[in-house]
């Protein structure tokens, strides 16, 4: 039986590397596990509802994309059965 896991986690860009004059990767790091559910629209409906909550909460917070974001912002994801440490699992490769 599938599990829908709710988890927080901490956002951030990684430099992927040269190419193209540089490309950016978005990335997470788990922070706590939230909830878990059965269904995976209901999940998907305390993830948004979590997710606004989230944005009017750390309007004052950087954006992701700015040069001086010094961490700090989150949001919540959903899993199937496991949520894993970061995302994404592997490095993405620029093709």
């Amino acid at each position: 039986m599938t599990t829908f896991v709710l988890a927080f986690y901490e956002i951030d860009r990684a430099y992927g590397g040269p190419e193209e004059g540089g490309w950016w990767y978005d990335t997470g790091q788990l922070v706590r596990v939230w909830r878990t559910l059965k269904s995976e629209e209901k999940a998907y409906v305390v993830a948004r509802r979590a997710n606004r909550l989230l944005e009017h909460l750390q309007r004052h917070r950087r954006d992701v994309g700015s040069v001086v974001y010094n961490n700090g912002r989150h949001m919540v994801t959903v899993c199937e059965n496991v949520a894993p440490k970061s995302y994404p699992e592997t490095r993405p490769r620029y093709e």
